[in-house]
């Protein structure tokens, strides 16, 4: 539980990271990377938080 909780601030700070490095350069590249990092860091929240509500409704 710690080391996913862990891991999901480390993906949003990269994801940061990338926003901040798109800023600095106005590389695109940066962006999408920030978006997808994000993205997908979203999605597996959701899905670990939902497990865990469904474990505690069971």
């Amino acid at each position: 539980m710690l080391l996913f909780r862990w891991t999901i601030m480390l993906l949003l700070f990269a994801a940061a990271v990338s926003f901040a490095f798109y800023a600095g350069t106005g590389q695109p590249r940066y962006k999408r990377f920030g978006l997808v990092v994000l993205k997908w860091t979203l999605i597996a929240a959701f899905c670990f938080f939902a497990v865990l509500i469904l474990e505690r409704l069971a």
